[in-house]
C-alpha cells in the first residue's frame, strides 16, 4: 500500500515538473518572438550607454514579457480547442500523454495570473519608472528612480481601490458585498479584472467591425490587384517624378532631415510598386481575388455565427457563457462538426484578432498610437503592450460570448459577473452584428454612394470623403489610381 502512495507521488511530481517544462519553452518562444519584434519597431537613438539606458531596458524587458503573455492569451484558446479535439481523435497515444487536462487548466490559470500581473504591476511601473527622475532632495540615481516609482504605484493602487469603493457602494451597497472587497485575492483582484476585461470587449466590439471592412483595403495594399484595377506604369511615372522633386530639393536646402525622411518613403513605395509590376501573371489575377473572396467567406460566417447565437439565447438559456461548466478536456467534443468544426472556429478567432488589431489602429482616436519602424519611443511602446494585452485577454470572453466557440472558459477567465446577464449578452451580440453589417455595407457602396453624389452635384460638399479607404490621388488624364 506504502509502494502505491509513493508511485501516485513519483508520477504527480514527474507530471508537475513535465508542465512547468513544457509552459516555460512555450513561454520562451513567445518571449524571444516578441523581443525581436519590439526591436524592430523601437527607436534606436533611445539606445544611450547612461542611467536613461539601464530604464529603458529594464522598461523594453517589461514590455516584451507583456506582449509575449498577450500572444499567451490569444494562443491559449485555439491550443485548446485543437488539444480537446486531438484528445478525442488519439485518447490512447503514448506521444500525446502530455497533452491533458491538467495542463490546459494550468495555462489558462498562468494565463490569467499573468495577465493580472502585467496589467495592474509591470506595466504602470515600467511607466513611471520610465518617466521618474528621483524625489528632490535625494540622491539621483536608479534608487532614487525605484523610490519614486514604487511611491507611484501605491497612490495608484490607492486610487483604484477608492474607486472601486465608490462603485460598489453606488451600484451594490449592502454589507456583504462592502465586506468581500477586503477579500483581495478572491474577490477584489477578480472583480477587477472582470472590469478590465468588460471595458476590452466594449472596445473590441469597437474596433472588430472597423477592422473587419479595414481587412479588404489592407490586404488590398499588400497584394497584386489586376491590371484592370490598377495601372502601375503610370504610378511608377509619378513616383519617379515625386522622387526627382524631393532630390533637387535636397540639393537646394540645408535643412534636409524630414526631406531625407520622405524621400525614403518614396523610395520604399518605389520598391513596393517595382516588386508588383515583377509580379507573375497568375499572383496578379488569381491570388488577389481569392483572397477577397476568403475574406468575403469568413466575414459572412462571422455574421452568421453570431445570428445564430442571438437564436439561441432567445430559446435556450444553454446559449449564455456562464464561465466554467462544460464536460472537460477530452471528454467531448465542443464543435458540432467535430475536427473541420474545430479547424473553423481556430481561424475564425485568428481572424478576429487580426481584424480588431486593423480596427484599432484605423479609429481616428488611436491612430497616433501606430508603432512605426525604428521610429517608436519606450513609452509608446509600453502603451502598444497594454492595448495588445487587453485586447488579447477579451478576445477568448468575445469569441465565447459571440458564440464563435463553445468552448467553455477555465480559470479567472471565466469568472466574470457580466457573462451571467442575459441582456448585456443579447445586446452585445445584437452590437456586433449590426455594426459588421453597416461597416461592410458602407465598405462595398462607397464607390456607389460617391458616383451618386458626383451625378447630384454634391461630391463638393465631401460628404463621403474618407481618406484611409480612398487613398487615391488624381492622374495625368484626370482619372482616379490607386497609390
Amino acid at each position: 500500500m506504502e509502494a502505491d502512495e509513493v508511485t501516485i507521488r513519483e508520477q504527480n511530481f514527474h507530471s508537475q515538473v513535465r508542465e512547468y517544462t513544457i509552459c516555460f519553452l512555450l513561454f520562451a518562444v513567445l518571449y524571444i518572438v516578441s523581443y525581436f519584434i519590439i526591436t524592430r519597431y523601437k527607436r534606436k537613438a533611445d539606445e544611450q550607454e547612461d542611467e536613461d539606458a539601464i530604464v529603458n531596458r529594464i522598461s523594453l524587458f517589461l514590455s516584451t514579457f507583456t506582449l509575449a503573455v498577450s500572444a499567451g492569451a490569444v494562443l491559449l484558446l485555439p491550443f485548446s480547442i485543437i488539444s480537446n479535439e486531438i484528445l478525442l481523435s488519439f485518447p490512447q497515444n503514448y506521444y500525446i500523454q502530455w497533452l491533458n487536462g491538467s495542463l490546459i487548466h494550468g495555462l489558462w490559470n498562468l494565463a490569467s495570473l499573468f495577465s493580472n500581473l502585467c496589467l495592474f504591476v509591470l506595466m504602470p511601473f515600467a511607466f513611471f519608472f520610465l518617466e521618474s527622475e528621483g524625489f528632490a532632495g535625494l540622491k539621483k540615481g536608479i534608487r532614487a528612480r525605484i523610490l519614486e516609482t514604487l511611491v507611484m504605484l501605491i497612490l495608484l493602487a490607492l486610487l483604484i481601490l477608492g474607486i472601486v469603493w465608490v462603485a460598489s457602494a453606488l451600484i451594490d451597497n449592502d454589507a456583504a458585498s462592502m465586506e468581500s472587497l477586503y477579500d483581495l485575492w478572491e474577490f477584489y483582484l477578480p472583480y477587477l479584472y472582470s472590469c478590465i476585461s468588460l471595458m476590452g470587449c466594449l472596445l473590441l466590439l469597437l474596433c472588430t467591425p472597423v477592422g473587419l471592412s479595414r481587412m479588404f483595403t489592407v490586404m488590398g495594399q499588400l497584394l497584386v490587384k489586376p491590371t484592370i484595377l490598377e495601372d502601375l506604369d503610370e504610378q511608377m511615372y509619378i513616383i519617379t517624378l515625386e522622387e526627382e522633386a524631393i532630390q533637387r530639393r535636397l540639393n537646394v536646402e540645408y535643412q534636409a532631415a524630414e526631406l531625407e525622411r520622405e524621400l525614403e518613403k518614396v523610395k520604399s513605395r518605389k520598391t513596393n510598386l517595382e516588386w508588383r509590376k515583377k509580379a507573375s501573371a497568375w499572383e496578379r489575377n488569381l491570388v488577389y481575388p481569392a483572397v477577397m473572396i476568403l475574406l468575403l467567406i469568413e466575414t459572412s460566417i462571422s455574421v452568421l455565427l453570431v445570428a445564430l447565437n442571438i437564436l439561441y439565447l432567445l430559446v435556450d438559456e444553454t446559449a449564455m457563457p456562464k464561465g466554467s461548466g462544460g464536460p472537460g478536456i477530452g471528454n467531448a467534443s465542443l464543435s458540432t462538426f467535430g475536427f473541420v468544426g474545430a479547424a473553423l472556429e481556430i481561424i475564425l478567432i485568428f481572424y478576429l484578432m487580426v481584424s480588431s488589431v486593423v480596427g484599432f489602429y484605423s479609429l481616428r482616436f488611436f491612430e497616433n498610437f501606430t508603432p512605426r519602424k525604428d521610429d517608436t519611443t519606450m513609452t509608446k511602446i509600453i502603451g502598444n503592450c497594454v492595448s495588445i494585452l487587453v485586447l488579447s485577454s477579451a478576445l477568448p470572453v468575445m469569441s465565447r460570448t459571440l458564440g464563435i466557440t463553445r468552448f467553455d472558459l477555465l480559470g479567472d477567465f471565466g469568472r466574470f459577473n457580466w457573462l451571467g446577464n442575459f441582456y448585456i449578452v443579447l445586446s452585445y451580440n445584437l452590437l456586433f452584428a449590426i455594426m459588421t453589417t453597416l461597416c461592410l455595407v458602407r465598405k462595398f457602396t462607397s464607390a456607389v454612394r460617391e458616383e451618386l453624389l458626383k451625378a447630384l452635384g454634391l461630391d463638393k460638399l465631401h460628404l463621403s470623403n474618407n481618406p484611409r479607404d480612398s487613398e487615391t490621388k488624381p492622374s495625368a488624364n484626370g482619372h482616379q489610381k490607386t497609390l
